[in-house]
C-alpha cells in the first residue's frame, strides 16, 4: 500500500507558489530504536533484563512483560 499524506498544502514564497505534502517518516514494518550513549567513552550503554534470583540475563521472549503491584 501506498503510503499517504497527511496533510497538503502550498508553501508561498512571493511570487512562486510550491505544492507540498507532508508523509509519515516511518513504515509500521520498520522499527526505530534509540540508544544512550556514554559521555566519556561514546559507548552505547545496554540495559539487561536481570532474573532477580538467579543474576542471569532474562531473553526477551522469556519475559512476561507485567507489572506487579505490591
Amino acid at each position: 500500500m501506498a503510503p499517504r499524506a497527511n496533510w497538503k498544502g502550498f508553501l508561498r514564497l512571493s511570487l512562486v507558489t510550491c505544492p507540498v505534502a507532508l508523509y509519515p517518516a516511518t513504515s509500521e514494518s520498520e522499527k526505530i530504536s534509540f540508544n544512550q550513549l556514554n559521555r566519556q567513552t561514546g559507548h552505547r550503554i545496554k540495559y539487561l533484563k536481570v532474573d532477580a534470583d538467579t543474576g542471569d540475563e532474562v531473553p526477551n521472549e522469556d519475559s512476561a512483560g507485567r507489572c506487579l503491584i505490591r
